[in-house]
């Protein structure tokens, strides 16, 4: 038999043993325990996720908190993504496409000059771009008489008008105007033409009516340089249209003014003979310009009350052979063609009916109380 103490050392013996072998079982184990690989997919995906969560839960705070900043921020936003796409927008529309008509280089100096003449306004700078577009223009070969070479001498002429320098405006118009005129004559008969001699002169015509419009300007008062210019343009225009009566020629040619271009320029003449108190020239035109004009109109109105007071202050030359009406005829004239305008512009209804047969319902009931006197 064994000793207590030599049992116990067996014991020990046998423990330490026993232990030594869990520790070899444990790392047996430990050596062979399964690791985990995360997929790089995976873990991105649980990243957005908890960025997400993070995100909705943050912002329901900050909504729980600040209610009203909230709302004013994403209003702000909006309103901010608003502006910068309708920027876009008028830049595509207005800035962009307005030019596509001229190459690159011309049109990087004319979007300079439009805006030193619409936008911050300084006349030196804007002529140096306009010169340098037409120089630019002629240096690319574009026809010195196309729509859009003529339109920026136009606009010129328009920027000098603008900043009151009156003669300078007309200067620019005559030289245009005598180009225009010299190319018609050497040109304006060929064949290959017709469809832009009809072009450039109706832009003749446009031009030689505004140049009236200059000469009897206030800060002019040429009346006979504007009178010169307005029988011009009607009288051209009353040709060509008869002309184009013949179909062959309307068929070459094209259409030509349209009655409103027609009767604009009949009555501009007779604003004309008005100002010179030359009232028994201007009636005929205005009878003639409302005779361009639709049966419901407002225009019409503003012609009739035009022809009323252009008969109530006709006075006919004492060197005419045909006796002039007496007075009371022409008070009674005058007081009918008031009358007219009345009853048209009270007929004309939306959406026709626009500020134009307001004014000529007023001016028509001064000119009836005027009349009555």
């Amino acid at each position: 038999m064994f000793s207590r103490p030599a049992t116990n050392a067996l014991r020990g013996g046998f423990a330490l043993r026993t232990g030594s072998t869990r520790c070899i079982s444990s790392l047996g184990r430990a050596k062979t325990r399964p690791q985990i690989n995360f997929h790089p997919r995976t873990f991105h995906r649980n990243q957005q996720s908890r960025g997400k969560a993070s995100f909705t839960r943050g912002a329901k705070e900050l909504w729980t908190a600040h209610p009203y900043l909230v709302s004013l921020a994403a209003a702000a936003i909006l309103a901010g993504s608003a502006g910068i796409a309708y920027a876009n927008y008028l830049y595509s529309t207005y800035i962009i496409a307005s030019f596509h008509n001229y190459p690159e280089p011309v049109a990087q100096k004319l979007r300079r000059a439009i805006y030193y003449t619409n936008i911050d306004l300084d006349p030196k700078n804007a002529l140096k771009y306009y010169k340098q577009a037409l120089e630019i223009a002629n240096d690319l070969g574009m026809d010195p008489f196309s729509n859009e070479i003529i339109g920026v001498k136009i606009q010129v002429s328009a920027l000098m008008e603008n900043i009151q320098n009156y003669p300078k405006a007309i200067q620019v118009l005559e030289i245009l105007r005598n180009d225009c005129l010299a190319w018609e004559q050497k040109f304006g008969q060929l064949e290959d033409h017709k469809e832009k001699r009809t072009r450039i002169m109706k832009q003749l015509v446009a031009m030689s009516v505004k140049l009236g419009d200059l000469y009897s300007n206030q800060y002019v008062q040429d009346h006979k340089a504007a009178e010169e210019k307005l029988v011009w343009a009607l009288e051209t225009s009353l040709r060509e249209k008869q002309r184009r009566k013949d179909p062959a020629v309307l068929e070459k040619e094209g259409e030509w003014m349209s009655d409103n271009e027609m009767g604009a320029s009949m009555e501009a003449l007779a604003h004309n003979y008005e100002e010179q108190n030359k009232h028994y020239l201007a009636t005929p035109l205005f009878l003639q310009a409302l005779n361009f004009k639709p049966d419901k109109d407002c225009h019409s109105v503003i012609l009739m009350n035009n022809l009323a007071i252009s008969i109530a202050q006709q006075n006919t030359p004492q060197s005419s052979e045909i006796k002039p009406p007496s007075r009371a005829v022409m008070v009674e004239n005058a007081r009918s063609w008031a009358q007219k305008a009345l009853d048209l512009a009270a007929e004309i209804e939306p959406p026709i009916r626009d500020e134009e047969c307001d004014v000529g319902c007023a001016v028509a009931l001064h000119n009836l109380g005027l009349l009555s006197i």
